[in-house]
């Protein structure tokens, strides 16, 4: 499993925002009415000096919204979305959250890395989730991640 680090300062994302009580499927409903609606949000996204996307993000929270964990790991808020700039307004129908800065280990979700394997990872390095982890798809390669947050900035 590759991992790393990461240092992100608090950053905008606009999407769609479902819950775990919507269903098993809620989370790819949530990404096929974001890339369905696309353009609507497609200007307030954050480029990079190129002119391309800087992330696509699946962003978690608890309930409260304040980004700690989902409960059990299985029930939480979930905002399927783009970076965008951050006094960027959500258009009707869309959510703008503003994700806290934090350190993260990361890992690609790729050779079956799952959530569990990452945890284990965490807690032999002796470090512990400091806010909920965040899904995030690099817009350049096309490559899935899991960002865990270890400290908050």
């Amino acid at each position: 499993m590759k991992t790393g680090y990461l240092r992100k300062d608090a950053f905008t994302v606009i999407g769609k925002e479902g819950s775990t009580r919507d269903g098993s499927d809620f989370i790819q409903n949530l990404w096929a009415e974001a890339n369905a609606h696309f353009g609507e949000v497609q200007h307030l996204a954050k480029r990079d000096p190129d002119g391309n996307l800087v992330g696509i993000w699946g962003a978690m929270s608890d309930f409260s919204r304040s980004f700690q964990p989902w409960e059990d790991f299985r029930s939480g808020l979930y905002l399927a979305g783009v970076e965008c700039v951050d006094d960027a307004l959500p258009p009707e129908g869309w959510v703008k959250w503003v994700v806290p800065g934090y350190a993260y280990m990361y890992a690609e979700q790729a050779d079956g890395v799952t959530f569990s394997q990452m945890l284990a990872e965490l807690e032999r390095q002796g470090l512990s989730l400091a806010g909920a982890a965040q899904d995030f798809t690099c817009p350049q390669t096309g490559k899935n991640y899991v960002f865990f947050p270890i400290q908050k900035q």
